[in-house]
């Protein structure tokens, strides 16, 4: 794997993203189709109709279950920087950094860190300005 950095640090999951959310999408896609189709025949509407809402179910479930999953992530995330600025500081991060923020600080190496945390607070700096302010990136390649 190549060394981490602002230009290659997005993480896509091939499951969800590449595999995972096209089907259901086009499934869904699918499933409306036959629905306007099946239309004047009362024989089918009501499996089409069927069809359509539990593919959308489904697609919805599948954004749900990925969502919780970078909720916890991120939780998890905001008690290891906090940790880390509290060991290199003695203080916990500034109540004023948003979660985007704090989960954008922790790419900075721990010479950076601190300063780049209180800048990001002093300034509401961006969470993408927080990411390219950062010179020495410091890698996390265990993101979902």
């Amino acid at each position: 794997m190549p060394v981490q950095n602002y230009d290659n640090h997005i993480r896509l999951s091939t499951a969800f993203h590449k595999v995972l959310a096209p089907i259901l999408f086009l499934t869904f896609i699918g499933s409306v189709v036959n629905l306007v189709l099946s239309w004047g025949d009362h024989q089918r509407i009501y499996s089409a109709s069927l069809i359509v809402v539990l593919t959308a179910c489904l697609l919805l479930e599948a954004v749900v279950a990925r969502t919780a999953a970078l909720k916890a992530q991120d939780r998890a995330i905001r008690a290891e920087e906090n940790l880390r600025h509290f060991v290199m500081t003695g203080k916990l991060l500034d109540p004023r950094l948003t979660p985007k923020q704090i989960i954008a600080v922790r790419f900075a190496s721990d010479e950076e860190f601190v300063a780049l945390a209180r800048k990001a607070a002093d300034e509401n700096l961006a969470p993408d300005a927080i990411k390219r302010a950062v010179k020495n990136w410091r890698a996390d390649t265990y993101r979902a």
